[in-house]
């Protein structure tokens, strides 16, 4: 298939999806007795929104390629005639519809209030058919531009929030098994651990909603979200017979303690296999003690243990700075060498995820010529706000049956502002102490109340 008919079908696809609902929809509306629109002026309104999202995609890098403008003719050309003499390159045809991604339209917003009071589901037939769209619009280049990219993601973001706030639930979530494993080898056996069951693994979008719902992340987010865009332009071109360019999926997460680097490496793993970047996406972690041993013929054996237990899905290598020491008697150097052998072998079934300090990870980076090349991507992780620290602190009472009186979360907001903030700055780890401190001393409160209430068992005080 030539790049430039990969949004022919994707258009025609929103089109025979929307355009039905929209004339249901007048259907529903119209007086009795009265006329209505044809079907192919439905078809026109339903090419005209679907006109307006290839155009803001398109044009938020301000490059049109020839492919693209070629593309956008062809794709739109049952409905609109003129395209083919309009100066697309020069002129505002497409620039003008820059800002209409950064809002859900009108139409859709039409769409949803009619799913709340009809029970029915067109707005999440236009979502799916629209990022479809939206995606194929970024596989017209080989390589699709950061630009593009953002924009295809604020496009889903500002859809999923009409959803939200209407609670239009997505019909139907199948899901499937995943396991997480922590992997702590035997000082003298090359052997991996069990597999831990968790719950299912669910969808693509469901995954994506997790990492929205973490708390504070924003700049981890977008990256996540930008990486799993550009996996989804770059199968949509490999369906097609296009050319792809390789990418590799190995990432380097720096951060204090506590910011969520495991659990977004949790979430990354299974998103990547909803992907199909990765079979199976479970999760081992290790750290230095799990990878390097103490004797000679040790350290290759315990990796290819810990590699064997991940293929199919993530290696998580915490702290990853302390594999190499600096000390020629060490057999951190051994481990790394290793790893990236089996990086290697392994490039289809196997993602690693470093993660450590900022300062020491780049250290590590720079202890081997194949490591910079191999994890060519770094995610920052940055501290949590004191009111994002509250927000978590908040988050960890609902989850147990508590809750925090207003003068409550004052006090804890007051007391994560005056803790002092370093390289050992606990995050995540100081907001779940605090709260077991916290409810040990409300424990130690409410014991010698007689009768005490239901609220006051529950409700953490100054």
């Amino acid at each position: 298939m030539r790049a430039v008919d990969l949004l022919t079908q994707p258009v025609s696809r929103f089109v025979e999806a929307v355009a039905p609902a929209l004339a249901e929809l007048t259907e529903r509306a119209r007086p009795s007795g009265t006329g209505t629109a044809s079907a192919d002026a439905f078809r026109r309104d339903a090419a005209a929104e679907a006109q307006s999202l290839v155009a803001a995609i398109m044009s938020a890098d301000e490059r049109y390629s020839d492919a693209e403008l070629t593309a956008y003719v062809v794709a739109f050309a049952p409905w609109f005639e003129s395209l083919a003499r309009a100066d697309l390159r020069d002129g505002d045809v497409l620039r003008a519809q820059r800002r209409w991604i950064d809002t859900a339209s009108p139409m859709f917003g039409l769409l949803v209030d009619a799913d709340v009071r009809y029970g029915t589901s067109h707005a999440w037939d236009y979502y799916d058919a629209a990022t479809r769209v939206a995606h194929a619009v970024c596989a017209i280049d080989d390589l699709p531009g950061r630009a593009e990219l953002l924009a295809l993601d604020r496009f889903r973001a500002a859809l999923l929030e009409r959803l939200d706030d209407a609670r239009v639930a997505r019909p139907g979530d199948p899901t499937r098994s995943a396991v997480v494993v922590t992997s702590a080898p035997d000082e003298t056996r090359a052997e991996a651990p069990a597999p831990v069951a968790i719950e299912a693994t669910p969808t693509l979008d469901a995954l994506l909603a997790r990492l929205d719902a973490l708390i504070g992340l924003d700049t981890v987010k977008t990256e996540v979200r930008l990486m799993t865009n550009l996996v989804r332009v770059q199968n949509l071109r490999r369906d097609r017979g296009l050319p792809v360019v390789d990418q590799s999926h190995h990432r380097v997460f720096v951060g204090n303690p506590g910011t969520g680097k495991t659990t977004v490496a949790r979430l990354l793993a299974q998103i990547y296999r909803a992907l199909g970047v990765l079979p199976e996406g479970q999760l081992v972690e290790t750290d230095r003690s799990g990878l390097v041993a103490s004797y000679i013929g040790q350290t290759a054996a315990r990796v290819q243990a810990a590699v064997d237990a991940a293929r199919g899905g993530m290696l998580f290598v915490d702290e990853a700075y302390a594999l190499v020491n600096g000390s020629d008697q060490d057999f951190g150097n051994e481990a790394v060498s290793t790893l990236l052998k089996a990086m290697e072998d392994h490039r289809e079934d196997l993602a690693v995820v470093f993660a450590g300090y900022p300062a020491p990870m780049a250290a590590l980076l720079d202890s081997n010529p194949g490591l910079r090349s191999r994890f060519p991507k770094t995610i920052e992780f940055a501290d949590y706000t004191d009111v994002e620290l509250v927000e978590i602190f908040a988050a960890l009472c609902a989850e147990h049956h508590y809750r925090l009186s207003p003068s409550g979360r004052a006090a804890v907001l007051e007391a994560f502002a005056t803790e002092a903030r370093g390289s050992s700055f606990g995050n995540a780890r100081l907001a779940r102490n605090r709260f077991e401190a916290a409810v040990t001393r409300q424990a130690t409160r409410v014991v010698d109340l007689t009768d005490p209430t239901d609220e006051e068992l529950t409700t953490l005080e100054p």
